[in-house]
């Protein structure tokens, strides 16, 4: 295992179904991060297909913006420039398996040509998307291992710790939040897209925004213990700017398994932050230690489903705001 592996995590501003332009800016950041010497770059959620235009399709528009992974036309693209770039490229699209059914998928293409794929385990985005079914831990080159959740995935505590658990030293967790609409007084909200509009003009509104609750506090105040709780590192990509009625708040960040931010940024812009992960950090962190004391034995009522359980789709309609009209 190398002591050090650097990595990178990309925001940026995705057009709706416009794969060219979004692999212009994702093949930009890729050729960025390799001059830099990054070993792996995490792009965003969904970052290839576009995101929050995707309620407003139906099924036809669906198929016709759905790729099959890892070989689909934008996965082999992907596959190709980590090898000749000689690193490790994360990317989220909307999947399409062999047998026809929908996933919000992110996949990891490594330098020696093989691809890992993860579909999201609380889909909510579509009816006709479906969740997966399982957690996407594997090797790499550099002697680590890596965990893929998706969004909504992370909120969920057991989701973390379960990829903790088959041994993921290093967590991508790729959204596209921030400035999301809520019911909770406490929980984000959603932004005036002419905040973005404006942002030339106005830096410091958006300033205020991407910093503010809707933004980076709300991101404060349950990220960074998920690297923390579970001993791992944690690069967080996210979406930034406007996204169908919504504003994307970035805060591109990588944290160390302490819960600590090695790098972020607050930039109302596409951006990358680049940092070293100290390996020699996970044997003695406090949640790799938490890990070797747990009691099994007593989390028997964690596995069992509470009389109100709903599925996630369900859980979040007085969360999402309504669906952009179906095109």
């Amino acid at each position: 295992m190398k002591n050090v592996v650097r990595v990178a995590s990309v925001q940026f501003q995705h057009r709706p179904s416009d794969k060219s332009y979004n692999m212009e800016r994702f093949e930009f950041f890729a050729r960025q991060a390799a001059e830099q010497g990054v070993d792996l770059v995490a792009m965003p959620e969904m970052c290839i297909s576009g995101y929050w235009h995707v309620p407003g399709l139906d099924r036809a528009g669906l198929d016709q913006l759905s790729e099959e992974l890892p070989d689909g036309p934008s996965a082999r693209k992907v596959r190709q420039l980590a090898v000749d770039l000689g690193i490790g490229i994360g990317a989220g699209l909307l999947e399409r398996s062999a047998d026809g059914e929908l996933f919000n998928s992110y996949f990891v293409a490594l330098p020696n040509g093989d691809a890992h794929v993860h579909r999201k385990l609380h889909a909510f985005e579509h009816d006709e998307i479906r969740s997966g079914d399982k957690y996407t831990v594997f090797d790499t080159p550099w002697g680590i291992r890596i965990g893929i959740l998706i969004c909504y995935d992370n909120n969920l505590v057991e989701n973390a710790r379960a990829t903790a658990l088959m041994g993921a030293d290093v967590l991508l967790a790729p959204h596209q939040t921030g400035g999301c609409n809520s019911p909770s007084p406490h929980a984000m909200g959603l932004i005036d897209v002419e905040i973005w509009r404006n942002r030339d003009k106005e830096p410091e509104a958006i300033e205020r925004e991407i910093l503010g609750p809707k933004g980076r506090e709300w991101l404060m105040r349950w990220l960074p213990s998920r690297a923390r709780d579970n001993g791992m590192f944690v690069v967080f990509s996210n979406g930034v700017g406007e996204d169908t009625g919504e504003v994307r708040t970035g805060n591109a960040m990588i944290i160390d398994p302490y819960g600590r931010i090695l790098q972020e940024t607050c930039a109302a812009n596409d951006e990358m932050v680049i940092a070293d992960l100290d390996l020699d950090l996970l044997p003695m962190s406090q949640g790799r230690r938490w890990l070797k004391i747990r009691r099994p034995e007593l989390y028997g009522i964690l596995a069992q489903p509470q009389s109100d359980t709903v599925s996630t789709r369900e859980g979040r309609l007085s969360d999402a705001p309504a669906k952009p009209a179906r095109v």
